[in-house]
């Protein structure tokens, strides 16, 4: 079974793809809105489905998913799905509101990256919450990366300064940063953000950098329109998709590559260490369709 079959009967199973009938359109498009793919985007796919079968007179079920494998893949196919890890020390900024495992996600982005033999560091810049940097040097220790943090409530920008010295002076690859995920305000988010990003350019101004959004999948629709928040403000590079495993639909995926532009990297689908995988597109639509 591949890494995202198990969504296809919440999608696609009461369906047959034998009879394009307009029943079957009608249900194609329910199915997809209902999995959270969004109205436009599903109304869009199943015309070009329309089109596609009496253009190239599709005759059997495996014909007609391919042709909405392929039409689907154009609104993932959007920017590198890769890291940036070119110049070192590579920097990462990743952000998201509390409660979506952006924390989880480092320590097991950490845990991969080690195990393709880079050298991590983690930086607790998340300074306003409570355990926030006890819970990264957690997974720090779980992973067996370095960690660089202060007290609660230091600067965020000292504590990112120290790390960037600290990964030059340790020949460091990788250096993943912890952000503030209290989403306050736009000014204050996009202030907190900018003088982190001020930060890593003058102090490591050839290094490649990303700014990682993580979402939670089960928010569907709302986690949407959190997203589009932090691309106004941040500058987004790419996703980390989690809990993918849990009660999402897996349409989202497809929404938020398309609204924002911006490719999903990471997907998480499970709690252990080694369950953050990246994501490939035509893995993803192989399985759920």
């Amino acid at each position: 079974m591949g890494l995202f079959a198990k969504f296809k009967k919440a999608w696609f199973a009461p369906i047959s793809f034998e009879t394009l009938d307009e029943d079957f359109y009608d249900n194609l498009e329910e199915s997809m809105i209902l999995a959270d793919a969004g109205m436009e985007i599903s109304e869009e796919a199943v015309a070009a489905l329309r089109e596609r079968a009496y253009k190239d007179m599709l005759q059997t079920g495996d014909q007609v998913k391919d042709a909405l494998r392929d039409i689907l893949r154009k609104n993932l196919e959007v920017g590198d799905p890769h890291l940036d890890l070119a110049r070192k020390p590579a920097v990462m900024l990743v952000i998201g509101v509390n409660g979506v495992g952006k924390t989880t996600s480092i320590g097991k982005l950490a845990h991969r990256l080690k195990g393709e033999g880079r050298k991590v560091l983690l930086c607790a810049a998340d300074t306003f919450r409570a355990a926030a940097a006890d819970q990264l040097e957690i997974w720090a220790d779980r992973a067996g990366v370095d960690i660089v943090r202060q007290h609660e409530g230091a600067d965020p920008g000292a504590v990112l300064f120290d790390a960037l010295q600290a990964a030059k002076a340790r020949n460091v690859d990788v250096v993943l940063c912890d952000t503030a995920g209290r989403l306050h305000n736009k000014a204050n988010l996009m202030k907190e953000l900018a003088k982190l990003r001020k930060i890593i350019d003058r102090e490591c101004p050839d290094s490649s950098v990303e700014t990682l959004l993580v979402l939670d999948a089960t928010t569907g629709q709302n986690g949407l329109i959190q997203a589009k928040t932090f691309k106004e403000t941040a500058g987004l590079t790419g996703i980390i998709l989690t809990k993918l495993d849990g009660t999402a639909k897996g349409g989202i995926v497809i929404a938020i590559a398309r609204e924002l532009g911006v490719p999903v990297k990471f997907v998480g689908l499970g709690e252990g260490i080694d369950d953050l995988q990246p994501f490939d597109a035509g893995e993803f639509l192989a399985d759920m369709i």
